[in-house]
């Protein structure tokens, strides 16, 4: 490690002693992150904030005397703070996210065997992570597609896939929220792993215009239809006649992710090629980036979400840098841009 590099500051909050604990011991013995403060609830955690100015926050959202989501809400418009959210599996990661955290994970499970060693690691480099975010970026409008913008058709055979990773549930469903209901079939992958993503496609089915769902094998693309890769397998698109799709597979880590973007990304490129419109949002690493590119030389329109209202400016710079991105467009205008794409008079 660089000697004059200087440690990740983190702030610790959880009303367990012992999981509190445990977590400051084992997050302090990486060498690039220190643990400058433990809190047992929110009130405590806003004096050691002041305090210590810790660069993350690990947070747990069930706590006495104020919620974890509740202090996300008051606490980042006055101290936009990195957050990773360390929680049971429960909608209420989504809620936390859209009050503002970064990143979440999920408490150890024996059920599920998964045990504290994993959990820590993961948690680790969450808070890495979150240290580059920018908080500030989730906040905006969406531009909403309205009903005079375009002729009210889209072009038919027409398949829209989209990648994201840190900060993507937010942008995701500001996305499709600016979607109309005839928009065509879209396919995507959010790094995240199981069961969060059935959650997370029920939670936007309920609140989009289009019908989101977590994808199984054999599910077909449809307009107004959007499929989301289920954690932990790969999704990738097949032609079936004039139709498309989709089929879910177990298989390795693809750039150390399983669901990968670059998976979904190359099999658009082959199957629908100019048919299609790739989009990389936020996230960091480089996943999608080579697979965008390929959906580009394929003919496909492609967009990257900017730096300015990206959380992690990491894959859209990547698939940027290689020249995989036609347009960088901000997180507000995406969904508009994307329509006028399809607009069947174009």
């Amino acid at each position: 490690m660089n000697k004059n590099k200087r440690k990740i500051r983190v702030l610790v909050v959880d009303d367990s002693i012992v999981f509190r604990e445990t977590l400051a011991r084992q997050i302090a013995q990486d060498p690039l992150l220190e643990v400058v403060a433990t809190a047992s609830d929110p009130y405590m955690a806003r004096d050691k904030i002041l305090e210590f100015e810790p660069d993350v926050m690990t947070l747990d959202v069930e706590m006495p005397r104020m919620s974890g989501i509740e202090f996300l809400k008051r606490l980042i418009p006055q101290y936009p703070i990195p957050v990773v959210v360390v929680s049971a599996v429960s909608q209420s990661v989504f809620d936390a996210l859209n009050a503002g955290a970064v990143d979440f994970v999920t408490k150890p499970d024996p059920r599920s065997g998964r045990g504290v060693e994993a959990f820590i690691s993961e948690l680790i480099v969450k808070i890495k992570i979150a240290s580059t975010a920018k908080v500030a970026a989730q906040k905006g409008n969406t531009i909403m597609v309205s009903s005079n913008q375009g002729s009210g058709l889209v072009k038919q055979n027409c398949i829209i896939a989209i990648g994201a990773s840190t900060g993507g549930t937010e942008a995701i469903e500001r996305v499709l929220k600016g979607f109309p209901a005839n928009m065509p079939g879209t396919v995507i992958v959010q790094h995240m792993p199981p069961v969060f993503t059935a959650l997370f496609a029920a939670r936007l089915n309920s609140s989009c215009n289009v019908e989101v769902k977590e994808a199984k094998t054999g599910d077909m693309v449809l307009p107004g239809r959007v499929l989301i890769a289920p954690g932990d397998y790969h999704m990738r698109v097949k032609k079936v006649n004039t139709n498309y799709m989709v089929e879910c597979f177990q298989g390795e880590k693809v750039n150390g992710h399983c669901p990968a973007v670059d998976v979904l990304f190359y099999s658009v490129a082959e199957h629908a090629g100019r048919n299609a419109i790739g989009v990389i949002l936020t996230g960091m690493g480089n996943d999608g980036a080579s697979g965008l590119l390929a959906l580009r030389k394929s003919g496909a329109n492609t967009l990257g979400q900017d730096e300015r209202s990206s959380v992690v400016y990491g894959m859209p710079k990547a698939a940027f840098t290689i020249g995989a991105v036609q347009e960088q467009v901000s997180l507000d205008l995406i969904p508009r841009k994307i329509y006028s794409l399809v607009d069947s008079r174009r």
